[in-house]
């Protein structure tokens, strides 16, 4: 009876966590717009900012959506974005990390 118990206790809150970050990705706003701060980054080659780098950091979420974008894939590869996942240790995706 107890082993029921616990076992209903631990899909509730796997239900709860799990409804948590749904929440989470829904209220995060995946638009590759929002890595303006790093234009002079990408463009000019200039090392990135720190407002790059937290750019960068709130769309963690986005990167593998972006990597699968058919429209940002080579601009997401491109080498100035890869310099700017190193400078800010934010790994990007690879083929391999996204569905």
């Amino acid at each position: 009876m107890n082993t029921k118990i616990a076992i209903i206790c631990v899909l509730v809150l796997v239900v709860i966590v799990g409804d948590e970050v749904g929440v989470a990705r829904a209220q995060m706003s995946c638009n590759p717009e929002e890595l303006s701060p790093c234009s002079d980054a990408i463009f000019y080659l200039r090392q990135p900012s720190d407002a790059c780098c937290g750019a960068i950091r709130k769309q963690i979420p986005c990167l593998c959506e972006y990597h699968s974008d058919l429209t940002l894939y080579d601009f997401i590869n491109s080498p100035p974005l890869l310099q700017i996942s190193t400078f800010c240790n934010v790994p990007f995706p690879t083929d391999n990390d996204c569905p």
